[in-house]
């Protein structure tokens, strides 16, 4: 049994890998790391990776993902010599929408969208967490206002997991800085002006001046851009609350 207190204990004055550890051998078993092969993700799976910490490593396959996405995807399993496991929507309701709607009704309305999302990427992340008791995720304070409010360790309750943010107070040019000197692949569309890299037909590169999320779902309200995956209101972990369950 532990307590907030001491899991916040447990990774504060850390670096990432060292925290990284703490968490494994906290949760033997039960700590996997979601990856969509961004900048961010790309530097967490180097640390797990070359280190050898003890987290699996799993992606969410929508089945509209970038070409660029799929070759830094098999390019970081040749370079790590390590699985990355994929977990596919479940095909009755993606073939139920498809046939009723069409292969892009996303674009209809905000309705449509978030049904799109939560059969491509919400229900199987739910398959991917079960069973686990952290979750490990390469979101950055600096990625959005949302994000901002967050903290590097949460409650997740939606999930009943706990949260994990390791490089959440990495700037931009930290991650960038990184993915230099240790040559990790990423993914190109980053240097096109791509920063966040989601599923292809919901993704584009910034204008000038835009934030950092603005290429995502760039049709809707720009205030809350958040596919789902994050935003269950994770709650900041505090003082004496049980987490372990």
């Amino acid at each position: 049994m532990a307590d907030t207190t001491y899991i916040t204990q447990l990774v504060h004055g850390k670096s990432p890998v060292e925290a990284l550890q703490a968490l494994a051998g906290l949760f033997p078993g039960e700590i996997v790391f979601s990856t969509s092969f961004g900048w961010e993700d790309q530097v967490i799976s180097h640390m797990i990776f070359v280190n050898n910490i003890p987290i699996k490593v799993f992606t969410l396959e929508t089945g509209r993902l970038f070409p660029e996405t799929y070759y830094v995807w098999n390019r970081t399993m040749e370079i790590y010599g390590q699985p990355i496991y994929a977990y596919y929507p479940d095909n009755k309701k993606l073939e139920d929408m498809v046939n009723a709607k069409g292969p892009s009704s996303f674009y209809e309305s905000v309705a449509n969208r978030k049904e799109c999302c939560g059969i491509r990427k919400i229900e199987p992340l739910h398959r991917a967490l079960a069973g686990n008791q952290c979750w490990i995720t390469g979101i950055r304070a600096e990625q959005s206002p949302n994000r901002e409010e967050m903290s590097d360790v949460e409650w997740d309750e939606g999930n009943q997991l706990v949260k994990f943010h390791p490089i959440f107070n990495f700037s931009l040019e930290d991650v960038k800085a990184y993915i230099k000197q240790y040559n990790i692949p990423y993914n190109t569309l980053h240097d096109r002006g791509f920063p966040s890299i989601g599923c292809q037909p919901c993704t584009r590169a910034l204008q000038p001046g835009e934030d950092f999320r603005a290429g995502r779902w760039w049709w809707e309200d720009q205030s809350k851009k958040e596919c789902g995956l994050h935003a269950a209101s994770p709650q900041p972990l505090s003082k004496g609350e049980g987490l372990l369950k």
